[in-house]
């Protein structure tokens, strides 16, 4: 999305069956492997001409949206987000649409986008680097589209600024749970949790990472000497009860 003529927003949803898809193309890369935007001009939409590569911005998991500097408006740009090894090979898992920047004083008609972000400016402004070496143009186009001093760090690496400012109008929580079941047996020996086979690894352990959903469940792990000739099962039973309780606002007082 285009901010202005020097500014675009780039905002994102990857699944975690994007990522399994990227470790496992990636292989023994994968280790040395890097979250990224790559930003790329795009110079002639019509005739498909090759797009030419800006810069790689180095990401996080913890963030979906990302605010990009560009110049030279009008210029058309793409995002692409993926994953850069150590020797330069780039994995995207998804590409953005084809935007461009307006002329400098055409600009007015996007200001109605910035009334999405008011309510979490502060987490967006942290998120997109807006806190290393104060913020820099970042900081002057947060404060002159939101008619807001932004905060700042302190010593300690606390946020300083006006207190009203800080307050949270939505406080995001999601909680989940999963299952871990592990063991060991004798090497050459099989393994099976509630009928489906389990990896071993050459010392005969293992380790099984799954679902926990809410119910109650019976888990038969069964061992299988490598001649068939003798057979050993342990039953785990497990019960998941998740109960969400109801936000509680807490008044202030003097």
């Amino acid at each position: 999305m285009v901010r202005d003529s020097y500014w675009l927003q780039a905002t994102w949803e990857i699944t975690r069956a994007s990522v399994a898809r990227a470790e496992s193309s990636l292989a023994e890369r994968w280790h040395t492997a890097n979250p990224v935007l790559r930003v790329t001009e795009v110079e002639d939409v019509a005739n498909n001409i090759a797009e030419t590569v800006q810069r790689d911005i180095p990401i996080h998991g913890g963030v979906d949206t990302w605010y990009i500097d560009v110049q030279e408006p009008p210029t058309r740009f793409r995002v692409a987000i993926g994953y850069v090894t150590s020797d330069d090979h780039f994995h995207p898992i998804c590409r953005s649409n084809i935007v461009e920047t307006p002329s400098p004083g055409e600009c007015d008609r996007l200001d109605e986008h910035w009334h999405d972000i008011a309510d979490d400016y502060e987490r967006i402004y942290s998120l997109s680097g807006g806190y290393d070496t104060n913020g820099g143009d970042l900081k002057e186009v947060f404060e002159e589209r939101l008619h807001r001093s932004m905060p700042t760090r302190g010593a300690q690496g606390q946020t300083v600024a006006d207190p009203t400012l800080l307050r949270q109008t939505k406080l995001p929580f999601e909680v989940d749970a999963e299952l871990i079941v592990f063991g060991r047996t004798s090497t050459g020996s099989s393994v099976s949790l509630g009928g489906r086979p389990v990896k071993l690894q050459t010392d005969g352990t293992f380790t099984v990472r799954m679902k926990l959903p809410d119910k109650r469940q019976v888990l038969p792990v069964t061992a299988e000497s490598r001649d068939g000739l003798r057979q050993r099962t342990t039953v785990i039973a497990v019960e998941r009860n998740t109960k969400v309780m109801e936000a509680v606002d807490i008044k202030e007082t003097m």
